[in-house]
């Protein structure tokens, strides 16, 4: 090998200095936590879009003019999720012993906080921003 050909060589050095800025960058997308909540559908923004009391305790409610399913994982905590299963889109449908299940493939995700509890479905259902005023629920 002529020391032309050694130019076109990565070094350790080169290796390891590569391994470093890939390390880094994974590490940079780690640091930022979790993402924070969905931005709500157009126009449900400030809209009363269910009663606390019609969502009982350890299961849900969907919301089908939103596509919105709001859970109750303990009794007066509220969460909002998009009812989109994220596997093929389909609206979530049975929400029952603290679990929301996709009737189209069987995917299952948690009341408490979306995630994917049984596929196919690899993603958590999109979590969005809620308050409680009074007995209603507002999307914030």
């Amino acid at each position: 090998m002529s020391s032309s050909d050694d130019s076109a060589m990565p070094t350790r050095r080169h290796v390891i200095g590569a391994a470093v800025v890939a390390c880094g960058a994974a590490l940079t997308g780690c640091a930022a936590g979790e993402p924070g909540p969905a931005v709500v559908p157009p126009g449900v923004k400030g809209q009363v879009i269910a009663q606390a009391a019609d969502i009982p305790v350890g299961g849900g409610k969907v919301i089908a003019k939103w596509k919105i399913v709001i859970t109750q994982p303990a009794a007066g905590v509220f969460k909002a999720f998009s009812a989109s299963c994220p596997h093929r889109g389909c609206a979530v449908g049975r929400i029952s012993d603290g679990v929301i299940r996709c009737p189209c493939h069987g995917s299952e995700f948690a009341v408490d906080s979306g995630k994917c509890l049984k596929g196919p479905a690899e993603a958590p259902l999109a979590e969005y921003a809620l308050r409680v005023e009074g007995d209603g629920i507002v999307m914030i």
